[in-house]
């Protein structure tokens, strides 16, 4: 009984917090091995378990790697993690597992790759725009994850867990400057008991780098970056049944320039470190921003059940200020000649309870059971600019339109393991979720002409039921083999579009997307070698999609009829020995829509087939048997690791990754010419001094060492808002060349 107070008062208190400025729940990261073992320890199923024994296809990404490689953020993972692909644009990234994923044009799109951020839910990618820092690990897991990890995971789910606190007291201060950057980072942490039950980490990291490409405009480096981080996180252990762990993060971004370059549209594109971009009629380009999460979990155990709660808080404010290179200088006088620029400003606020009760394992039956709760508001400004003088078109204006969306899902859920002998299991799972939504989208003309963009409103109400089932069988071949084959269900909710002008109700919602999910996989262990592989057959109904008209300069956001996406993802590692290590991850898709009517029209097709100015010829379209674009065929990454003693007090520590992706497209009308990103490998090292028992070190950190430039997505700039027609390429980071130090206590 003493327990369960514990466990009420805990609720009570994370609700205190959260209204003051928030705890919420979360899995703990769980600590390394004392033995010094190389087992990982993974949490995919709710429960810990090693790596090698869960039956999903999944790689993690260790806090060790995340810290020695500088991961900053999900882009920079993606190069561990073959069959996930982030696309790049100004400050709205989306992340792709399988080659599905939300595109970043309607803004108020949940993401089919769902996130958690210490077990709270991150459905807008705003949530997610501080780097990484203080990390236990990150977990992947490819294809629909719909029971345990629930809420719009119809493509995958990412798991980002961080450090917890320790029993004995450490701390830790790393430095680092960029020569390429030219900037620096700084981060530290400090962890250990306050008493017998109360322990403690306090981790923070600032950011400050002028950036890789130069404005000739301004005679600056962009994207000039500025960042700072702090997590606090408190363990509470009274009894020997009963813990609580509140955290607490805030990050604060000041970002000044943006990341395109302008080319051609007739030839395949030159990617250079060079823009040319004055200060827009909205201000400085850039983007600023704050963001908020909070958490608390409770574990007591009555008997040999234990009942977890998570409560979490997450909230954002953002403005990101777009302008577009236009490779020329102003005119004399000032006026902008031809500029096209938009800002967006977001708000964001959302609170999350999951209650689940967990049995004993161990026995014949096993289960979790579970419930679900969140509601969420969300606001977003969109404010469009031309200054367009030509022979053409003369137009100076400015509008404005404005979203407001509330959201309310509940679901329940459940997972039973039968283990029908000590080497067979079948495991179902089971979801069954509520979602309310309604919104409303609005606009007005700032100033200008009433010819150019249309201004209109539009409301509407949703209520959408999904069940996402799920059943594995999964079988011992031996202690060092395990296979297993599975079948399931996810689901992302329908919605509003939040950011095309002339939207209507006629043309404001768009229907949730399901996705069906076949895969087998094998898990083995041979001493010195671990071969991980999996095959698997995805198919996506009524798939959420926008996509840029260059020639009407507007947005299509709707529903493709269903997509499908086959392949297969191998990871092995050999150790071959404690000094040196060699891992290889691949993975192979083929992705094609199925079913496309309405389709916009692709650059590949003539005009006589699809006339992206024609409404008529647009809605008779259909692209069944395309690509999908922001996918490649082949990706995948190779790390090799040599640790070697040099004296008794001094050690060599190497890391090289070569990472790569097959050509793809990255312009959403999938240009051929401008719109292709072809194949390119990346090479990451780091080499590093230290002393034996690590408490300091000297180290050399590359990426991209080759400098291979890359552009993360592309559209085309239509005459006549610019005087010339020209591609826009958002490039990716280029080359980091860095001197690192630290010291442990």
């Amino acid at each position: 009984m003493k327990g369960f107070n514990q466990f009420l008062l805990s609720g009570v208190a994370a609700a205190a917090m959260i209204g003051c400025a928030a705890p919420a729940m979360a899995q703990d990261a769980v600590p390394a091995d004392d033995a010094g073992n190389d087992e990982i320890i993974v949490t995919a199923q709710k429960r810990e378990q090693s790596l090698q024994d869960v039956p999903i296809s999944m790689e993690v990404v260790t806090g060790d790697t995340i810290e020695e490689m500088g991961v900053n953020d999900f882009a920079d993972m993606a190069s561990y993690v073959p069959n996930v692909a982030v696309q790049t644009t100004a400050g709205n990234d989306v992340i792709y597992i399988r080659g599905f994923g939300s595109p970043p044009a309607n803004f108020s799109f949940d993401q089919a790759v769902s996130l958690y951020i210490d077990g709270v839910y991150a459905g807008k990618s705003r949530q997610t725009q501080a780097p990484f820092f203080d990390l236990g690990r990150v977990e992947v897991l490819r294809g629909p994850q719909g029971a345990l990890f629930g809420k719009n995971t119809a493509a995958g789910a990412i798991s980002v867990v961080s450090a917890a606190p320790t029993k004995d007291f450490e701390a830790s201060l790393t430095g680092s400057y960029d020569f390429e950057y030219d900037g620096f980072q700084l981060s530290g942490h400090v962890s250990g008991p306050i008493s017998d039950t109360l322990s403690v980490r306090l981790a923070g990291r600032i950011v400050d780098n002028d950036g890789y490409i130069m404005n000739r405009a301004t005679g600056q480096k962009n994207p000039q970056t500025k960042q700072q981080l702090v997590r606090f996180t408190a363990l509470w252990e009274p009894s020997p049944d009963f813990d609580f762990t509140a955290r607490i993060e805030y990050g604060n971004q000041d970002i000044k320039g943006g990341v395109t370059v302008a080319d051609a549209v007739l030839l395949a594109p030159k990617l250079r470190q060079s823009r040319f971009l004055e200060t827009s009629a909205l201000g400085e380009e850039g983007i600023r921003g704050e963001t908020l999460i909070a958490s608390g979990t409770a574990n007591l155990q009555l008997g040999d059940y234990t009942l977890t709660s998570i409560t979490g808080y997450s909230w954002f404010d953002s403005a990101m200020i777009n302008g577009f290179d236009q490779t020329l200088p102003n005119p004399p006088g000032g006026v902008t000649s031809n500029s096209t620029y938009n800002s967006y400003p977001e708000n964001f606020d959302q609170f999350s309870q999951e209650i689940r009760l967990s049995s004993p394992v161990g026995q014949p039956i096993e289960f979790i059971v579970g419930a679900y709760y969140d509601t969420s508001d969300y606001h977003l400004d969109q404010f469009g600019g031309f200054n367009i003088s030509n022979p053409t078109l003369t137009y100076f204006g400015l509008l404005h339109t404005f979203f407001d969306q509330k959201t309310e899902s509940f679901s329940v859920f459940g997972q039973s393991t039968w283990n029908a002998t000590d080497s067979l299991r079948f495991i179902g799972s089971l979801r069954y979720t509520h979602t309310k939504k309604e919104a409303t989208f609005d606009g007005e003309r700032i100033y200008g002409p009433y010819n150019l963009r249309p201004l209109t409103q539009a409301q509407g109400k949703r209520s959408e039921d999904n069940i996402d089932p799920s059943i594995t069988a999964q079988y011992d071949v031996s202690d060092d083999i395990m296979v297993y084959a599975t079948y399931g269900r996810g689901s992302k909710s329908g919605g509003f579009v939040s950011n095309t002008y002339g939207t209507t109700d006629a043309t404001f919602q768009y229907e949730p997307e399901k996705s069906r999910n076949i895969e087998a996989g094998v898990r083995a262990s041979f001493g010195a070698i671990t071969a991980n592989v999996s095959v698997y057959d995805t198919k996506f109904s009524n798939l959420q999609v926008s996509v840029y008209n260059p020639t009407t300069s507007t947005y299509q956001t709707g529903n493709a009829a269903s997509a499908a996406s086959t392949g297969i993802e191998s990871t092995f590692t050999l150790k071959p020995s404690r000094n040196f290590d060699v891992t290889t991850s691949l993975a192979y898709q083929d992705i094609r829509y199925l079913d496309y009517p309405g389709a916009a029209c692709l650059a590949s097709q003539p005009l006589s087939e699809c006339n992206p100015a024609s409404p008529a010829s647009i809605a008779a379209n259909n692209i069944a048997g395309s690509p999908l674009p922001y996918v490649s065929d082949f990706s995948g990454s190779v790390q090799a690791h040599s640790w070697v003693p040099i004296s008794s007090a001094l050690e060599l520590d190497v890391t090289g990754v070569v990472s790569f992706r097959s050509g793809y497209f990255n312009s959403d009308t999938q240009d051929p010419v401008f719109g292709h990103q072809s194949g390119y490998a990346k090479v990451d090292l780091r080499v590093q001094l230290g002393d034996p028992d690590d408490r300091w070190h000297l180290a050399f950190v590359g990426r991209n060492l080759t400098n291979k430039l890359t552009a993360g997505s592309v559209f085309r700039l239509p005459f006549p808002i610019t005087n010339v027609t020209r591609s826009i390429h958002y490039l990716e980071p280029a080359r980091s060349l860095a001197i690192e130090a630290g010291v442990k206590f």
